[in-house]
């Protein structure tokens, strides 16, 4: 039922961005300076379909294989496409005709804009990623940008992701999180539900679905909060629920924790990656100066490590001595602490 909704949501319903009702999308404003040539490449009939709520643009995916899951009109696959460049790959999926008809009809244009043809398109199912004969392990990068929340299986998409990424591959995707669990009159609302708010994941749910599904450490880049303006939807959500836009990276990376452990590791990020020469903002927990030793967890040596970044790092040190969960983690002892008498909070 889920299905029939969106695809009549976003086929019949919503023809343009100013069509939505609520304007999570991101804004100019936070669009680097480099991305904006890029964004002006893409053809208006299809920038005027983007309905995403960040931008799924991760650094360094020159040559890269990317899949876009629930691409619509095709607005990021097109984008991303100027980025892996003619020796990558750009593979769109969405269930909608009427936005994949879109993005089809431009492909042309956009190929001899370009000056490549680096980009297709598939019909179907997030949820149902192995009936598209895709090959898994073969993706450098997956992204999304504000759908997963639509998807009536949500562990389906992530199990998907997951046996399709290489290993040291990223699933770089934005989406709407709630600061709690979605009341259930909410989440059959048939407009929150096309709005993305509906089907929203409570932030915690989501980690514990993440970790089930092989991403034991999700890793969050940015969030903001979601403003309801449009009076209707303002007065169905009430104040009861608070929405994020939120942009999450879950690295396929052997051996990972479920936590951030200290093994006394550090890396020295070199600048060398385009577009972020004085440093490098890996998530909102770890930014790297460049040619600054900056110590890390284990889970984030690795993650660096086994992923497309190595090379622009420098690493330090093994996994030889343990000190403990990693300080600002997220985590403490929960055990009283001799040193000062006090109890500490496991959930900080």
């Amino acid at each position: 039922m889920m299905h029939e909704l969106v695809q009549h949501y976003y086929g019949k319903h919503i023809q343009r961005t100013q069509d939505l009702k609520v304007q999570s999308c991101c804004t100019p404003g936070n669009v680097p300076p480099w991305i904006k040539p890029l964004v002006a490449n893409i053809h208006p009939k299809v920038m005027e379909r983007f309905y995403g709520c960040g931008l799924t643009c991760p650094p360094l995916v020159e040559g890269c294989r990317v899949l876009d899951l629930g691409c619509g009109a095709g607005r990021d696959a097109y984008l991303l496409a100027q980025l892996v460049g003619p020796h990558g790959e750009v593979i769109g999926v969405d269930m909608t005709e009427e936005q994949l008809a879109v993005a089809e009809a431009h492909r042309h244009w956009h190929a001899e804009r370009f000056g490549f043809a680096n980009v297709r398109f598939l019909k179907g199912y997030i949820e149902h990623l192995d009936d598209l004969g895709l090959e898994p392990g073969s993706f450098d990068v997956i992204v999304s940008n504000c759908v997963v929340n639509l998807s009536c299986d949500k562990p389906a998409v992530l199990a998907g992701v997951k046996r399709l990424l290489k290993e040291g591959g990223e699933f770089y995707f934005s989406d709407v999180y709630a600061d709690r669990r979605v009341p259930e009159s909410m989440r059959t609302d048939p407009v929150l539900y096309g709005e993305c708010l509906g089907g929203a994941l409570y932030w915690n749910d989501f980690l514990r679905m993440a970790q089930a599904a092989g991403f034991p450490d999700p890793r969050l880049v940015e969030d903001r909060p979601i403003t309801i303006t449009e009076p209707g939807v303002a007065a169905c959500v009430g104040t009861a629920v608070r929405f994020f836009s939120a942009t999450y990276r879950l690295f396929h990376v052997p051996d990972l924790e479920s936590d951030g452990e200290d093994y006394g590791q550090a890396v020295i990020y070199h600048g060398t990656i385009p577009h972020h020469r004085d440093g490098l903002v890996f998530d909102k927990h770890f930014h790297f100066p460049t040619g600054k030793t900056v110590p890390v967890c284990g889970n984030t040596w690795r993650i660096l490590k086994a992923s497309r970044l190595a090379p622009h790092f420098t690493f330090i040190g093994d996994f030889t001595r343990h000190y403990g969960i990693f300080a600002g983690c997220g985590k403490s002892m929960p055990f009283t602490d001799q040193r000062t008498g006090e109890v500490q909070c496991g959930c900080s």
